[in-house]
Formats: C-alpha cells, sequence, structure tokens
C-alpha cells in the first residue's frame, strides 16, 4: 500500500482470497497517515468505507476513488514534529465483502427445552444452513466490528446460529403442539422462521437470504415412540388399502373389461396434460429471468432511487445507516444521543432476559427458555 512513506501516495484495495472474509480493515492494526489524493480502488463485489479523524466520511461503491485528507506529504512530517513525528490526522479504510456468502451453519450446542403436549418435557436438537450478506456496511461496522482488523463468517457463525436457535425455539412454541406431527413442517418452517429473522439480522446491517432446517431429532426414546405409532398407521393404511382393492375386483369383475380399461385410459389422458402443465410451471421454464436493477426501493416511501443514495431524494429517508435504537430499531444519525422516536438512549441496549423458573439466561428476543420451554 506505500502507507509508510514520506512522499508517495497510498493504493488502498483489496482482494479476498479465501472467499470466507467479510470485512479487511487498512491497515489492519491501528490507523494511518494516509495523504491527501490516496486512490480506493472497490470491486463490484465490495463496498468501501473511510474514516478521517474517527469519523465515517462515506460508504463508496464500485470504482476509483480520491480520498481527501490534510495530510500533505513532506510538509506533514514536518508540522508534525510536535506530536513526535506522528501525525494526529489518522485515518482508515474498510473494505467490506458484499457477496453472498452461503452453506453457514447453525444447531444446537445443548439440546433445547420444549413442552409436548403429549409427551410433556422433551429436549431437542436441530441442525440447517443459511446463506447471508452484508446489505448497511457502515451499520455492519458499527454494530459489530468496531476497531477489528478483519472479521470472517468463522467469527460470526456461531453467534448468528445462537440466534436462529432461539428463534426457532420461540417458533416451535407458537406453531406445535407436539412433535409427533413434526415431519413435513421443516419447509414451511424454515420460510416462517426467516421471515421472523429479518429485523434480526437487519439490526446488523445484514439480510438472511436462505435458511434451511436439515433436522431436528428428538430423544432416541422419543424416536421409538413416534416409530411405533407410525407403525400402527401403516397398519391402518394396509387395511384400507386391501378393502379398497377388494371392491375394486368386485366391481371389475361384474363390468366389461374392455370398457373399464378404455375408461381406465381415458381418465390418465385428461390427467397427463394438467400434471405436465403442473410441472413445468414449478420448474420455471419459459418464465424470463430478472436482472439485477440498477436502483433500489425507498425503505420509506417505496419510490426507486439509486443504489448509492444516502438519503431519499423523495421523502429525505436516511438510507445508509450509521445506527440503530436497540428498543425500537429508529434510524440514528451519527452524533444521536436519544432515540427521536421513543426517546431511548442511543447507547443504552436492552436488558438480558433470565427465566423466573430456572433462573437461565437467554437472548433478549426470546419468548421461551431454552432451558426449562417456559414462556418468558
Amino acid at each position: 500500500m506505500g502507507q509508510d512513506n514520506l512522499v508517495f501516495l497510498e493504493v488502498l484495495e483489496w482482494f479476498d482470497k479465501t472467499g470466507q472474509e467479510i470485512v479487511q480493515k487498512i491497515p489492519e492494526h491501528g490507523s494511518a497517515e494516509i495523504k491527501f489524493g490516496a486512490q480506493m480502488i472497490v470491486r463490484e463485489n465490495q463496498a468501501g468505507v473511510f474514516f478521517y479523524n474517527g469519523k465515517a466520511i462515506h460508504v463508496f461503491g464500485a470504482g476509483r476513488h480520491t480520498l481527501k485528507t490534510a495530510n500533505i506529504p513532506i510538509l506533514n512530517k514536518i508540522l508534525s514534529i510536535p506530536w513526535g513525528m506522528t501525525s494526529p490526522l489518522r485515518a482508515e479504510a474498510y473494505f467490506i465483502n458484499m457477496k453472498v456468502f452461503p452453506d453457514l451453519k447453525w444447531g444446537t450446542r445443548d439440546p433445547v427445552a420444549f413442552k409436548d403436549s403429549e409427551l410433556g418435557l422433551v429436549r431437542l436438537r436441530a441442525f440447517g444452513m443459511f446463506n447471508m450478506r452484508v446489505v448497511q456496511p457502515l451499520l455492519f461496522i458499527n454494530s459489530l466490528i468496531g476497531t477489528m482488523g478483519h472479521l470472517s463468517t468463522a467469527d460470526i457463525e456461531e453467534y448468528l446460529g445462537r440466534v436462529i436457535v432461539s428463534r426457532l425455539n420461540d417458533y416451535m412454541g407458537d406453531h406445535l403442539d407436539t412433535i409427533l406431527n413434526l415431519p413435513g413442517k421443516y419447509e414451511a418452517w424454515a420460510e416462517g422462521l426467516q421471515k421472523d429473522l429479518a429485523d434480526e439480522f437487519a439490526s446488523f446491517g445484514l439480510a438472511l437470504t436462505d435458511l434451511f432446517i436439515n433436522s431436528i431429532t428428538p430423544p432416541q426414546e422419543v424416536q421409538k415412540m413416534m416409530d411405533d405409532r407410525s407403525a400402527l398407521g401403516l397398519f391402518d393404511d394396509m387395511n384400507k388399502l386391501m378393502q379398497l382393492k377388494a371392491a375394486s375386483a368386485m366391481e371389475k369383475a361384474a363390468e366389461n373389461p374392455g370398457s373399464a380399461g378404455d375408461a381406465t385410459g381415458l381418465g390418465v389422458g385428461f390427467m397427463v396434460p394438467s400434471m405436465i402443465a403442473q410441472m413445468t410451471q414449478s420448474a420455471g421454464v419459459g418464465q424470463p429471468k430478472s436482472e439485477a436493477p440498477d436502483k433500489q426501493p425507498c425503505p420509506d416511501c417505496q419510490q426507486m432511487i439509486p443504489h448509492d443514495s444516502r438519503f431519499c431524494p423523495f421523502c429525505g429517508h436516511q438510507v445508509v445507516v450509521f445506527a440503530q435504537c436497540h428498543s425500537c430499531g429508529k434510524n440514528l444519525s451519527p452524533s444521536a444521543k436519544f432515540c427521536p422516536k421513543c426517546g431511548t438512549r442511543a447507547e443504552e441496549k436492552k436488558a438480558a432476559k433470565f427465566c423466573q423458573n430456572c433462573g437461565t439466561e437467554n437472548l433478549t428476543q426470546s419468548n421461551y427458555c431454552n432451558n426449562c420451554g417456559e414462556r418468558l
């Protein structure tokens, strides 16, 4: 980069070699005397944030950008003599990877408690995957990065996984009475859980693009009970199937076999076009592919505005989020000390939730205790 020199200007750029790095700070440790006229080169899948004298100046999109500071080559060193030849005009740059990070894992480290209506208190294990991306770079830096030199998916995967597990426990408490009815609900639950987690991820400047539930596993004894119940249901279905076959055989014996075969073929002929149409529609055949728009809707008035807008030109809504209120989620300006909507102090955070039944600490957004399953 050429930051430790007297004459030459810096060229700031970053390449992710692993595919798992989310943020890289330049310089990685501390700050630098980035000079007037330094160049920041941002790739298409990146966003650049420039901090000068401790404040975020701007969020840069793809392209080459000229940075403006008060550090003038050679003259800067002369003026910094009172500070031991170290300029007090400090600067640093953050590069944020804006791509989708796929195949991140989530799961229960310890079984979570669920109060089953038929089986009583049951402890479940759950596992799955999720995809996420950064959508608000500055909010992401202010809420999760701070002054760290870099951040990878491994650094936040565990925490985000805990948030997902906590929300899953709440979701089961509201949408499931007994785990005997659990099979077949994974896909619908994943969609509902993803919607519930949208605001949680947005508070960190992230978007949860996909969520998958691979398994929700009860203890071995409960699995045996579910297998026994399925076996009883299978025997009932077999009895019904045998009765149906017997009735069908008696009907065919009383009819002309030729005409019955024609009727069967005619019925299948009517069903085939409908089945093909449904398969084609579900596969998305013939549907035009949408191209990525160069504009985005305003979160407040929904008018289409350019991607690099910091404020909506129609309603004045602040698009680039610096921070959010921990109480109501209102966007806060950099110098705000209190929330203009609910009056909560900007630095104030929600207190942790403790279960009144067992005393276990849970996430602030939890509705059910992960240890005993009681509603908080």
